[in-house]
């Protein structure tokens, strides 16, 4: 537990990071792993993460995230797109894939399968998108939580274009959009920020204890 919150204390939200240096295809894969095992509610992940690391592809998404340097300077971008809306089948894929990884048959979950229905398509489609965005969010946690264990450095980032990206990624005919992205690589020696102390609210203000 020492080491994890070490781990916090070293990483920062890195503006600046050197272009040189890529994360490796072993390091990115256990970061994905990571997500991969995010809590979500419902185990739904109603939302898929578009790894990008094509150069080209990066400009333009540079442009849309106005022109921030660690758009084409990191060595990926994680983007993290929700589905707008969740239907029918998209439950049923979900009880389908219950069924096989717990070697059960659909019918046994035929009383949760339900349950989802009501809660899930009784939402309003509005309702539905923001619920689906908010998972994401638990799924960067996670990313930025990995990156830190690993020494890989990271961005958290909502200054973006949404609809631009979304067109740039082909997203809405996915019926996709991107709720938050981040960045990931190594820092920059010139990025002064990794010298200032992290600034959070004390335990006493941030904490009520009941």
């Amino acid at each position: 537990m020492n080491t994890y919150i070490e781990n916090l204390n070293w990483r920062y939200a890195t503006k600046l990071f050197d272009n040189s240096k890529s994360v490796s295809e072993e390091e990115l894969n256990k970061i994905l792993e990571a997500i991969q095992l995010s809590a979500s509610s419902y185990g739904l992940q109603p939302y898929k993460i578009l790894v990008i690391e094509d150069k080209e592809l990066k400009e333009k998404l540079k442009l849309a995230a106005f022109n921030q340097p660690q758009l084409t300077d990191a060595s990926h971008i994680l983007v993290f797109a929700n589905y707008t809306s969740i239907d029918e089948n998209y439950i049923n894929a979900y009880i389908e894939n219950i069924a096989e990884t717990r070697n059960t048959t659909s019918e046994n979950l035929k009383g949760f399968k339900n349950m989802l229905t009501g809660s899930i398509l009784s939402l309003k489609s509005e309702d539905q998108n923001q619920w689906a965005a908010k998972q994401t969010y638990i799924a960067l946690g996670n990313l930025l939580s990995a990156a830190a264990a690993l020494k890989i450095d990271a961005c958290p980032m909502e200054g973006f274009d949404t609809e631009k990206f979304d067109n740039i990624l082909g997203l809405k005919e996915k019926g996709l959009t991107t709720a938050a992205i981040a960045t990931i690589g190594y820092r920059s020696e010139a990025d002064k920020s990794q010298h200032a102390p992290k600034v959070r609210k004390n335990k006493t203000e941030l904490f009520n204890r009941l």
